[in-house]
């Protein structure tokens, strides 16, 4: 039996605070990494992504104690990877073994990057080629371009660098940040258009806060990061996940009422925050100012459908289908082909598990159209991806009968998300 999504049917009134985002808690981590001496974290990201990030970490020799329950400290290599040979094991964790696998790329040992299955199946061939045109050697042990690999380093090469940008803006990423122990630092060139650019903006705004300053991003055709080092002895302090705060927001779009997400305020870094814009376009209020998001919509009035390219939040696709689906009118989403190789296919995956609560929803090739039905509960598939768990318990908790497989996928980026949605709801558990 899979886990039965708690109902309501009142508008929702909370102030929720959602976990820190893992997404600048592992650039953080690695900056941390490389810098040589200590750095103290606060606001550690929960779940399975960090602790694959700490453990592959660790094996490299970085020393990171956890000091209570939202706090490290990160004594840093000072990019001198001298590790014995090991297994650096990502879990499911593809931002971990991107990161990972350019950082061993730093090293003089023969370091094996693997996952679970999952994992396995997702691309990484960009990466590993352009660390092969950096001076490091790449072994596969599988499927080409996927894992395991084994990397050989040092990357030593100084020659400017092609890199495709359609497939994962993690590939630019995990290579800026090894950027300043390049010998001629990083001259990097995206020969097709950057998807998810407001990552790679995310990672230079963590790099600049760990000391490395001459780091730029050129309208998002080309990355340059001259040599240096990370600053050690700073105090970082990682901002609420603005892609988990996207869950208790759509959960007020959907239901009506008003929620609030604490700390994410007008000063983010993250690209996601912006998807309350998307939420006001469709008939939510939105108020946004230095202490948090707050958004609110009247129940009396309806959703709208919208058309928008989701090409900078795509992992914010399954929140949007979940609230496009009770809409009164069409959604078009589109420019996001390149996240069937996430987690799962998350266009062809999302499409077939709406359709078995009745919404009618139309796969396109680089997108998703979802027009107006009638909703029913049904048994859905997580497809081992989290986030379309967590967008399915939104559309349970306004769709009566929504099961859930595998539930417990939550745990790779908010491990009590489903205590949460209880709340909000104000259900009791049932069948977990």
């Amino acid at each position: 039996m899979g886990y039965e999504v708690p109902f309501g049917r009142q508008p929702v009134e909370a102030v929720v605070a959602v976990p820190p985002s893992k997404s600048i808690m592992n650039r953080a981590l690695v900056c941390a990494a490389l810098a040589d001496g200590q750095t103290t974290i606060e606001g550690v990201a929960p779940g399975d992504d960090t602790i694959a990030m700490i453990g592959c970490l660790g094996a490299l020799g970085v020393r990171v104690a956890v000091t209570d329950d939202d706090t490290v400290e990160v004594t840093g290599i000072g990019g001198a990877i001298e590790a014995a040979p090991v297994t650096l094991h990502a879990g499911l964790a593809g931002t971990t073994a991107r990161f990972v696998t350019a950082v061993a790329a730093l090293g003089h040992q023969p370091y094996t990057v693997d996952g679970n299955g999952p994992l396995r199946r997702r691309p990484m061939g960009p990466l590993h080629e352009a660390l092969v045109a950096l001076g490091a050697e790449v072994e596969h042990h599988g499927a080409p371009g996927c894992l395991p690999v084994t990397i050989t380093g040092p990357a030593n090469a100084g020659l400017p660098l092609l890199l495709p940008g359609d497939v994962s803006s993690q590939y630019v990423s995990a290579l800026m940040m090894i950027g300043p122990y390049l010998p001629d630092g990083l001259d990097l060139h995206v020969t097709t258009p950057l998807v998810s650019a407001p990552y790679v903006w995310i990672t230079a705004a963590v790099m600049r806060s760990f000391g490395c300053a001459s780091v730029g991003v050129h309208e998002e055709r080309a990355v340059s990061v001259a040599t240096g080092r990370y600053d050690a002895g700073v105090h970082y302090a990682v901002e609420p996940d603005a892609s988990s705060a996207s869950y208790p927001l759509a959960l007020a779009a959907v239901r009506g009422g008003t929620v609030k997400v604490p700390g994410l305020g007008r000063q983010s870094i993250q690209g996601d925050v912006e998807f309350v814009q998307i939420l006001e376009e469709m008939g939510c209020e939105v108020r946004r100012d230095d202490d948090g998001i707050r958004l609110s919509r009247d129940p009396e009035r309806p959703l709208e459908g919208i058309d928008v390219d989701l090409r900078d939040m795509s992992d914010l696709v399954p929140t949007l289908a979940v609230v496009a689906a009770t809409a009164s009118s069409t959604t078009v989403i589109s420019g996001v082909g390149f996240i069937r190789h996430k987690e799962s296919d998350r266009v062809g995956d999302l499409a077939t598990e709406l359709a078995k609560t009745g919404a009618r929803v139309y796969e396109q090739p680089d997108g998703i159209i979802i027009e107006p039905s009638l909703l029913h509960g049904a048994a859905l598939n997580t497809h081992d991806d989290h986030r379309l768990a967590m967008a399915f318990g939104v559309l349970g908790a306004v769709v009566e009968g929504i099961e859930i497989d595998d539930a417990d996928v939550v745990s790779k980026t908010w491990p009590d998300y489903w205590e949460t949605l209880e709340w909000l709801v104000g259900a009791e558990a049932r069948g977990r």
